[in-house]
């Protein structure tokens, strides 16, 4: 070990200079008229995060399917929901065959209050894209009652609204004879589970054939490897475990595999309980404890919302000042709002607005976009040709009342490629030529 010190000279032309003098260790008079050397000890680095890889398909126009037995609302809810006569309520079990689409606009108070401030020409909402599915029965997964097509729409969705029915109306005939939320529960989540199995244990099977003639040595190899253990892994959780896919502990690795497969049950599941008008204005039914019961056991994290489609057919048509009085006299509003809230959320979306005199806008991107995507969403140069882009909070413009007071609060940021999008951002994109 050598020691270093620092031995200052006057030079033949008298400016100072410094060179290390390096002495071993046995050289005691040294050191010991040297200050002791303390290497400071640097903190530790903390340990980068991985960011979770989202379930499901990536992109931002994500849809939000009604799935449920035959005859329990999801058609009149659709109609109310929409404001429009497309699903096809019917007394009779499969009404409906091809699946119908709506966009529904999103509940947000700060969208209301960005027009009251900017007083635009157009104004745009948020829109969630809403699915009218026919009804599954049981052996849907095997066929029966059209179930290979209608699982089919299932699949095409992102999300899912799973409509339960709660209420007793001797004019409404229910496919299994009686009213039974907890038995129409177990079939929908049956038939999916039996459908993902047979589609995991058709993907492993070619995965296995083509597997074994792998190596140990590429990358390719150890790859297509693991995606076997993973696929071993889910076919698991669904038939030895009974479990959703989306209740599973994924890595990032195990999720793109995962994602791959388009399986039913790792779509986010919504519960809406379509109770009596009455049932719904005093909040009590009897089967409400049990449905809460049955999801906390079995998928325990799901949404619950309870809701009357009969009184969400009665609002419908009225006028705001109407529906107003009427939720008053009745003691219950609609959750309409709520539920599309609950759906949008259930999907992994936000959005960010522009704002102007010419239009306020809110576009739907997905949790975690960096800030050069979230601009392609409004055209794609802004995405190619992204320079940066000029960002404030909702909260800040509203605490600070305009865009000058917020940037006089030094509160306008600008922000660049890895920039991650933040639910309620205010953007102003700028891009080159």
């Amino acid at each position: 070990m050598l020691i270093g010190f620092f031995q200052v000279r006057p030079s033949c032309g008298g400016h100072i200079l410094a060179r290390t003098l390096l002495s071993p260790p046995s050289a005691r008079h040294f050191s010991a008229s040297l200050p002791r050397l303390v290497k400071k000890r640097m903190p530790p680095k903390k340990a980068a995060v991985e960011k979770k890889t989202l379930l499901g398909r990536p992109g931002n126009n994500l849809k939000i399917g009604i799935v449920g037995v035959p005859n329990v609302g999801k058609s009149s809810f659709f109609n109310a929901l929409s404001e429009t006569d497309l699903g096809k309520a019917a007394n009779f079990p499969y009404a409906t065959i091809n699946p119908e689409e709506a966009r529904i606009p999103v509940p947000d108070a700060r969208f209301e209050w960005l027009c009251e401030t900017y007083k635009p020409v157009t104004r745009v909402p948020a829109f969630l894209t809403c699915i009218d599915i026919a009804g599954l029965t049981a052996g849907a997964s095997t066929g029966a009652g059209l179930g290979n097509a209608f699982l089919s729409h299932v699949r095409a969705v992102d999300g899912i609204f799973q409509m339960v029915r709660a209420f007793d109306d001797a004019e409404v005939i229910h496919v299994e004879g009686d009213v039974d939320p907890l038995r129409d529960m177990r079939i929908i989540q049956t038939e999916l589970r039996l459908k993902d199995i047979e589609w995991v244990e058709k993907a492993l099977e070619n995965l296995k054939k083509t597997g074994r003639s792998l190596g140990s040595n590429s990358l390719a190899d150890k790859a297509r490897k693991e995606e076997i253990i993973t696929v071993e892994k889910i076919l698991k959780l669904l038939k030895e475990d009974g479990k959703d896919v989306r209740k599973g502990d994924w890595n990032n690795k195990e999720i793109d595999v995962v994602n791959g497969l388009m399986l039913l049950t790792a779509k986010p599941v919504t519960y809406l309980v379509n109770l009596s008008e009455k049932d719904y204005a005093r909040k009590k039914n009897k089967w409400l404890a049990k449905i809460k019961g049955w999801i906390d056991e079995n998928n325990p994290g799901d949404n619950l919302i309870p809701f009357s489609v009969a009184l969400e057919e009665r609002l419908a048509p009225m006028s705001p000042a109407e529906r107003e009085e009427e939720q008053k006299a009745v003691g219950a509003t609609s959750a309409l709002g709520r539920i599309t809230q609950a759906g949008y959320a259930s999907l992994d979306l936000i959005r960010y607005f522009t704002c102007g005199p010419v239009e306020v806008r809110a576009w739907t991107i997905r949790k975690g976009t960096k800030a050069p995507q979230a601009a392609g969403v409004i055209h794609s140069d802004f995405e190619n040709k992204f320079v940066c882009g000029e960002i404030m909070s909702y909260e800040d413009l509203k605490e600070h009342g305009s865009e000058a007071a917020v940037k006089a609060a030094g509160k306008l940021r600008q922000q660049g490629k890895p920039y991650e999008m933040i639910d309620g951002d205010i953007a102003y994109w700028k891009s080159g030529a």
